[in-house]
């Protein structure tokens, strides 16, 4: 068994929020290797008892705090094909995203509903009062320098702006790239 940064046994000793992000922001690239290295069987466990005990394979399923997706993986082995994700750490979701890929759910329908399944969704299944930009909302949101749903995921956009409680806490200036061609230049920003 590797060590690793001894993630797994540092896990439950963190009380803030920002030591929590950054804690799973710096697991993220080891953490499907090191739990698994420790035994951690509970997809595996899960997705065979719902398996078992429903009558259909044909629901929709929202794996909230999915990670990098370990659950999902067991649940579509299962015979599950309707499965969303969700979670609160950034880095995380760059490692599931990966999946969309692995996964060749690349259509636009798809790539869509994964985009909501990180955004709109968990929010709706968790229930949260005021979630959402509608006049009346607590509009807590992240601006990402795409025009859509696809780009966001595409491209892993730049986050231009992040509100809480529809005050501007955070900025980041617009990324642009420059190709060379022999003299001349060109701004590029590789859309479609």
């Amino acid at each position: 068994m590797k060590e690793h940064n001894n993630h797994l046994s540092r896990a439950y000793e963190l009380e803030k929020p920002e030591d929590i992000q950054n804690f799973y922001s710096d697991w993220a690239k080891t953490y499907d290797a090191e739990v698994l290295e420790n035994g951690y069987i509970t997809p595996e466990r899960c997705a065979a008892a719902l398996a078992e005990f429903t009558p259909t394979q044909d629901l929709s399923l929202l794996d909230i705090g999915c990670g990098t997706g370990l659950s999902g993986k067991r649940l579509a082995e299962a015979g599950f094909t309707r499965i969303d994700g969700c979670d609160l750490n950034h880095d995380m979701l760059e490692v599931a995203s990966m999946g969309l890929h692995v996964g060749q759910m690349t259509g636009q329908s798809e790539m869509r509903e994964a985009f909501r399944a990180v955004t709109s969704n968990g929010a709706k299944a968790l229930g949260l009062q005021g979630y959402g930009t509608e006049v009346g909302c607590n509009a807590d949101l992240v601006v990402l320098q795409a025009r859509d749903e696809i780009e966001a995921l595409r491209l892993r956009p730049n986050r231009l702006a992040v509100f809480r409680r529809g005050q501007k806490i955070a900025t980041t200036p617009e990324q642009t790239a420059t190709v060379f061609m022999g003299k001349e230049t060109f701004p590029v920003d590789f859309t479609i």
